[in-house]
């Protein structure tokens, strides 16, 4: 139970333990803020800060669920199209249908809540590899939403719709942040506050050793994948809203971005180790690099690019922390 026990430290339960974890991360984002606002004057203003939370505020969603699959040492490729789908049949049902607002997407969040629970009893009840099934997922729930549209938006016309996804909290912050920032304190406390979270770094830091300590390792599982998409059933809901229409290309690349962020906040690929705040300030380097990238011209494809080198870098450095600790 040793190992455990040091993986489960590197949690961040209180404000010192949070900002020592990640305290390379916070470093790295500080130099980065620092050196793009001697760039570009554009870069440190009320504007466009907001702007790049704005910009976030969905991968950050994402990533954060991600965070709960890949501490357990899996994968959840399916979230970007569950993105599409959500907010795909939530618009229909209110376009088409004449569904009320509120139940409308609620349904949204409940078919993300029902692609999670399907994740996840495939992958403990039928032993398929984690990788397989959440590509299958992307593949179907992608597929589903482009049949619903014929490839085509689903435009809503309603005002409500319009509060929700573009409202402003004190006629000053978008409330897409504030989503962004509620999920995050739950999911923070659950991880951090829980027996579940406990369990779920127990889970990934040895399963076997948490199967024996009397855990109930597939129930943790489950429960991850499904957090992560209901996470992405919220996201697509609120992208729709944000957008006033449903486009079944929502949510394209958004798994690379939560990967990137997750990883790149220091949660290992193996499991066991990791911290939310770690995903939060991750998910804020690559909103900060490639809102820079645009700011200074340099073309967009670059961003992908920078995404993919972040991601074997961080990889790279979790294999050497292995190699470390073995």
């Amino acid at each position: 139970m040793s190992k455990i026990q040091n993986r489960e430290r590197l949690r961040d339960g209180n404000g010192f333990k949070a900002v020592k974890n990640n305290l390379g991360i916070i470093l790295s984002l500080l130099v980065l803020c620092i050196l793009l606002t001697f760039a570009t004057e554009h870069f440190l203003t009320t504007r466009n800060i907001l702007n790049v939370l704005l910009q976030i505020s969905t991968n950050g969603m994402i990533a954060f669920g991600m965070t709960y699959v890949i501490l357990l040492g899996g994968i959840d490729l399916s979230v970007g199209s569950v993105v599409a789908l959500s907010g795909t049949i939530s618009m229909a049902l209110m376009a088409r249908s004449n569904w009320p607002l509120v139940p409308a997407l609620l349904i949204g969040v409940v078919i993300g809540l029902a692609v999670g629970v399907i994740n996840g009893l495939l992958i403990t009840k039928v032993k398929m590899p984690a990788f397989i099934v959440t590509l299958a997922m992307m593949n179907i729930t992608r597929g589903l939403a482009l049949i619903m549209t014929s490839g085509k938006p689903i435009y809503v016309q309603d005002e409500r719709l319009l509060i929700i996804g573009n409202g402003k909290f004190l006629d000053v912050i978008p409330l897409q942040i504030i989503y962004m920032l509620i999920i995050f304190l739950i999911l923070f406390c659950v991880l951090n506050y829980t027996r579940y979270g406990k369990h779920l770094y127990a889970t990934g830091g040895n399963i076997e050793a948490a199967r024996f300590s009397g855990i109930n390792v597939d129930s943790v599982r489950i429960i991850a994948y499904v957090i992560s998409g209901v996470v992405s059933g919220i996201a697509g809901v609120m992208t729709a809203a944000r957008l006033y229409s449903a486009l079944p290309t929502m949510g394209e690349g958004a798994e690379m971005d939560a990967i990137a962020a997750v990883v790149l906040g220091g949660t290992m690929m193996t499991g066991g180790s990791g911290t939310l705040g770690g995903t939060l300030i991750g998910t804020l380097i690559i909103g900060v690099m490639n809102n820079g990238l645009n700011l200074l011209g340099v073309n967009s494809y670059w961003q992908d690019v920078a995404k993919g080198i972040i991601i074997i870098f961080a990889i790279v450095v979790d294999i050497i922390k292995n190699k470390k600790k073995q």
